[in-house]
């Protein structure tokens, strides 16, 4: 097993990145009035940052995005971001399995302004996936961001490659799972939802992921289902990913 992030190390990345959010991210009032309202309804403090919320926005505008797609809503925090980047025609969708935090993202939508620009689909995101592919996309997303339970990575990442074209961005949240991810042994599944999908995107040389050995009975589990992901790949859609890492 890999020995434990130092606490001093982990101190001093909090330290930096809490500078470098007070110090060069402003945040208007939609963004502020969203994290009052999460923490008002008792949401768990797990949205992305308001660095890693820039780095969103900042993504979008390099990339001309106007389809986004996210799967894990929270309370739209990171959804806003993202919104304030793309231009007025722009849509997104964004996926959410608690009926109270789409409440909750819902009204800090129509809070900061977005309520026509976002559509907050409610239910288990692979089922609200798999009903979008059977009614059909009408156009490719040019964003993707995956940021929900990690054990349904790789089912979320299908249906990513599914809906996008040569070109769009995937962001895959928290691949490092707190240095967990480099214990072979660990089968937490929130832990193997990440490594498998590390692994079967190798043979593909997908930029941005981590190469890492996963125990071997899990492997073989998956690897039974690589033909369908081989299938998908075929189809010839150009990917890039970006990992962001915490």
């Amino acid at each position: 097993m890999p020995p434990a992030i130092p606490r001093n190390l982990k101190d001093s990345f909090t330290s930096v990145d809490n500078y470098i959010c007070d110090s060069l991210v402003p945040q208007d009032e939609g963004l502020i009035s969203a994290l009052k309202a999460n923490a008002a309804a008792d949401l768990d403090e797990i949205d992305v940052a308001p660095n890693q919320g820039k780095l969103l926005h900042l993504l979008a505008k390099m990339n001309n995005v106007k389809r986004y797609l996210e799967v894990g809503t929270l309370g739209g925090y990171s959804a806003i971001w993202v919104a304030k980047a793309l231009p007025a025609d722009g849509k997104i969708i964004t996926l959410e399995i608690d009926p109270m935090h789409a409440t909750v993202a819902t009204s800090n939508f129509a809070t900061a302004g977005f309520s026509k620009t976002i559509e907050v689909k409610v239910g288990p995101a692979l089922e609200s996936l798999a009903k979008m592919d059977e009614e059909g996309v009408e156009e490719p997303f040019d964003m993707v961001f995956i940021d929900a339970d990690k054990q349904n990575n790789l089912g979320y990442f299908r249906y990513a490659l599914k809906f996008a074209r040569k070109g769009t961005l995937i962001i895959v949240d928290n691949v490092v799972r707190q240095g967990r991810v480099a214990d072979w042994e660990n089968l937490d599944p929130a832990v193997t939802g990440v490594t498998i999908l590390a692994f079967l995107s190798m043979p593909y040389s997908l930029s941005g992921l981590i190469s890492l050995s996963i125990a071997g009975e899990v492997v073989q589990v998956y690897l039974l289902n690589s033909s369908e992901f081989l299938k998908i790949w075929s189809q010839g859609v150009g990917i890039r990913i970006l990992v962001e890492t915490r």
